[in-house]
C-alpha cells in the first residue's frame, strides 16, 4: 500500500505502517492532554495503542497463515488507524477454507483475552468491562477488554468484517459463491443502516463512521461476486485484443510516442527480430523514457522484462489476479512463442459492463440485472 512504511517481517509477511496511523496517534495523545494527563500518562496512551495494534497484527497473523496452509500467500499486512489489512494474493475458493481463514483472526483475540484474563484472575485484578474501559483503569484490563471488543466487532455478520466472510463461507456450502454473497452482502448493508440510524438519533459520529465503512464493503464484495460469476468459464482467448501492434526492440522512442498518440493502444509488447516476446512498453514509462534518453533512444532502454504473460487458453480469474498482484496494467498473450494478442485491464472493464448486461437465455434483460445466481 502506497505510504507505508516498513516495521518488520513476521513470518516472511511484510508488516508496515500507513501514514493515516499517525493521525490516530497524534488524537490519543490530545485526548490525554485535554483531560490534564501528565507525561507518563500519555506515555502510558501511547504505548496502550501499539498494544492493541500488536494484537491486530497477530489477528491479520492468524488469517495469513491459514491461508497460507491452503496455499494462499500474503503479500503484507497494513497498519491503518482503523485496524489492519492483510493482503492474501487470492481468496480462498472454497467455502470451507474461508470460513477457517475468517475465523482464525478473531479466534487470535480469543486466545490473547484468555490468556490475559488468566494472568489478571492470577493477580486478583480481574475487573467488568465497564471498570477496565474507564480512565486509569489498569493496563493489562484495558488490553483484554479491547481484545473482547475487537472479538465481538469482528464477527458481526457484515462484510468487510470476518464475521461477513464466516456467513458467507457458511452459506457458500449451499447455495454456491454468488448467492452466499448476495444474501451476506444484503445482511451487512441491512446492519449498516442500522448502525445508521442509531448513530444518528444518539448523535453518535463512530455508529455512523461505522456505518458508512459497513455499507460500502458489503457494497464492494457484492461487486466482486458479479464480476467473479462474470468471469466464470472464460478464458484470455475470449477477451484478448487481437488487433495490436508491437514494438521491434531498436523501435526508437520518438517513433513509440508517435504510434502511442494516433491510436487506442496504451501498452505495448516489444519482440526481437525472430518475433519472440522481450518485454513490454507502458504508455506511462514513455514520457519519463523521452526525457532521459531522448527521441533517439530505444524502446529496449525503456520496455519491462520481468512482466506477467498469459496464453490463450488460461483461465480469465487466474489472469486478471495476476496483473492486479504485478500492479500491470496490460499482458502480452503468446502462443507457441508468438504474441497473439493482449489482455489490457481497461478494455476488459468494457466487455465485462457489456457481459453483465447480456440477457441469459429465458430471461428478459432487466430479470437478468436483478437475478443474483
Amino acid at each position: 500500500m502506497r505510504w507505508s512504511w516498513r516495521v518488520g517481517s513476521v513470518s516472511g509477511i511484510r508488516v508496515q505502517v500507513h501514514w493515516t496511523f499517525l493521525i490516530l496517534i497524534g488524537w490519543v495523545v490530545l485526548q490525554d492532554v485535554s483531560r490534564g494527563a501528565d507525561v507518563p500518562g500519555v506515555i502510558r496512551g501511547v504505548v496502550l495503542v501499539a498494544a492493541v495494534f500488536a494484537c491486530v497484527v497477530l489477528h491479520e497473523l492468524g488469517h495469513a497463515l491459514t491461508a497460507r496452509r491452503y496455499g494462499i500467500a500474503t503479500r503484507d499486512i497494513t497498519l491503518l488507524p482503523i485496524g489492519g489489512v492483510a493482503r492474501l494474493e487470492r481468496m480462498p475458493e472454497k467455502p470451507m477454507e474461508e470460513l477457517w481463514v475468517a475465523a482464525m483472526g478473531p479466534a487470535v483475540n480469543v486466545a490473547i483475552a484468555g490468556a490475559l484474563a488468566v494472568v489478571l484472575m492470577l493477580m486478583g485484578n480481574l475487573t467488568s468491562a465497564t471498570t477496565a474501559l474507564s480512565p486509569g483503569a489498569g493496563f493489562l484490563s484495558q488490553l483484554l477488554w479491547i481484545n473482547v471488543i475487537l472479538v465481538v466487532f469482528n464477527l458481526l455478520p457484515a462484510f468487510p468484517m470476518d464475521g461477513g466472510r464466516i456467513l458467507r463461507g457458511l452459506l457458500g456450502t449451499r447455495l454456491g459463491f454468488a448467492r452466499a454473497t448476495a444474501i451476506a452482502a444484503s445482511v451487512g448493508q441491512l446492519m449498516a443502516m442500522v448502525f445508521g440510524f442509531l448513530g444518528l438519533i444518539g448523535g453518535n459520529p463512530f455508529l455512523i463512521f461505522i456505518a458508512i465503512f459497513v455499507y460500502l464493503g458489503a457494497q464492494a464484495e457484492s461487486r466482486h461476486a458479479q464480476a467473479r460469476e462474470a468471469l466464470r468459464d472464460l478464458r484470455v482467448g475470449d477477451v484478448m485484443v487481437t488487433e495490436l501492434r508491437v514494438f521491434l526492440d531498436g523501435t526508437l522512442l520518438s517513433d513509440a510516442a508517435a504510434m502511442l498518440a494516433v491510436g487506442s493502444q496504451r501498452d505495448f509488447p516489444v519482440v526481437d527480430a525472430g518475433g519472440r516476446l522481450t518485454g513490454l512498453v507502458l504508455s506511462r514509462d514513455l514520457g519519463t523514457a523521452l526525457r532521459t534518453y531522448g527521441p533517439d533512444g530505444t524502446v529496449r532502454q525503456v520496455a519491462r522484462r520481468d512482466v506477467v504473460v498469459a496464453a490463450p487458453q488460461d483461465p480469465l480469474h487466474d489472469a486478471l489476479l495476476r496483473l492486479r498482484l504485478a500492479g500491470q496494467p496490460a499482458a502480452p498473450v503468446v502462443e507457441h512463442g508468438t504474441v497473439v494478442g493482449l489482455l489490457a485491464v481497461e478494455q476488459f472493464g468494457e466487455f465485462l459492463m457489456v457481459r453483465r448486461r447480456e440477457p441469459r437465455p429465458g430471461r428478459s434483460g432487466l430479470a437478468d440485472l436483478l437475478a443474483t445466481d
